[in-house]
């Protein structure tokens, strides 16, 4: 089971693959749902409906499946990350971070996080000293990006 960050969505379609451009790839995650092999915590969507591009608003909205309410073990959980981590989230934030919640999604359920953020050592000034792959690394849950998602299904475009 695939544990989806809002980065992975905005770099699929709103930066590098969009869908007008790449219908392949968008196929290829509607098997990922429909098989419900991915799922996203509704904190996801809620930063797509506050950051996304309208045509990923709407690609959400139709996707409902893909989301999951945030069960009482997920938000357990999710707390346990944040209190071990507390500079994951975003202080600056609007919104409460998804990121903890992606994680133990992906903990409780033996999964892999998909993701586009990078390891802190790969940033010369961040002021955080963990992003979602330094945290997955430490507590032993999978992460990869959208590249490593599609080398691990195999998919061809």
């Amino acid at each position: 089971m695939y544990s989806l960050d809002t980065s992975f969505l905005m770099d699929w379609q709103a930066r590098y693959y969009p869908l007008d451009l790449f219908p392949g790839l968008s196929t290829q995650v509607e098997v990922l749902i429909t098989e419900k092999r991915c799922h996203a915590v509704d904190l996801v969507r809620e930063e797509l409906e506050s950051v996304g591009t309208p045509d990923l608003k709407a690609w959400a909205a139709n996707h409902g499946r893909l989301f999951l309410s945030l069960s009482p073990d997920i938000q357990t959980e999710a707390a346990s990350i944040e209190a071990r981590y507390p500079d994951l989230m975003d202080p600056k934030g609007i919104h409460e971070s998804a990121d903890a919640y992606v994680i133990a999604l992906a903990k409780l359920n033996g999964g892999i996080v998909v993701t586009q953020e990078t390891s802190v050592h790969t940033k010369p000034n961040t002021r955080k000293s963990h992003f979602i792959p330094d945290v997955c690394q430490d507590l032993g849950v999978p992460c990869i990006n959208l590249l490593g998602l599609m080398r691990r299904e195999g998919w061809k475009l």
